[in-house]
């Protein structure tokens, strides 16, 4: 369903952000227990981040009223003042607005790969180190506001990456369903059920 050219200027135009502006998408998780871990963490590293470039816009899709009720909580108590946008949903079009993304490990780590955007996350793919991974203590605004804003420019990096994300999405849309109907029938006729 992900476009192989996602559409970053019309996701920016139904968000209402600036075509032009520097957006990094703040994607801690969908669930209470994620939120209670990470919100807080994103929200300081989005402070950090802010600090060096005080440009930047960050968005943050929330799953429900619920979760947006309490990223507003720990918004109010961490007393950051950032320039964010809380979203009903909308977690698409936050990944193809954005320039870069803070993500949680997680099934929103394939969609922001096949929107082909530079990421920081706990998480590894193509068997080999695609994004960067930030573990326990390692996980530190400094670290992970660093990596990410290495990620946010026009970089060779940034471009090695989307083109690894481009030939893991092609490589998904290939015949999926084709190949595993294939597989399917070749294990039952292994198994002699199938003649």
């Amino acid at each position: 369903q992900i476009a192989l050219q996602p559409d970053r200027e019309a996701a920016r135009a139904a968000l209402g952000l600036a075509a032009h502006s520097r957006v990094v998408a703040l994607m801690p998780g969908s669930r209470n227990g994620e939120l209670r871990k990470l919100g807080l963490l994103f929200l300081q590293t989005a402070a950090w981040c802010l600090e060096r470039q005080p440009h930047l816009h960050f968005v943050m899709p929330c799953a429900n009223a619920e979760r947006r009720s309490q990223i507003e909580v720990i918004l109010a108590e961490s007393g950051l003042s950032l320039p964010l946008t809380l979203l009903d949903g909308q977690a698409h079009e936050a990944l193809a607005a954005c320039d870069a993304v803070l993500i949680a490990s997680g099934t929103a780590t394939l969609e922001a790969m096949l929107f082909k955007r530079p990421m920081v996350v706990a998480y590894r793919m193509a068997g080999r180190e695609v994004v960067p991974e930030f573990l326990q203590d390692a996980a530190t605004p400094a670290a992970m506001g660093q990596a990410l804003l290495e990620r946010l420019g026009p970089t060779a990096e940034a471009e090695a990456t989307q083109a690894t994300f481009m030939q893991l999405h092609e490589l998904l849309r290939r015949n999926a369903d084709d190949s595993a109907a294939e597989a399917v029938i070749e294990l039952m006729r292994k198994k002699g059920r199938l003649v």
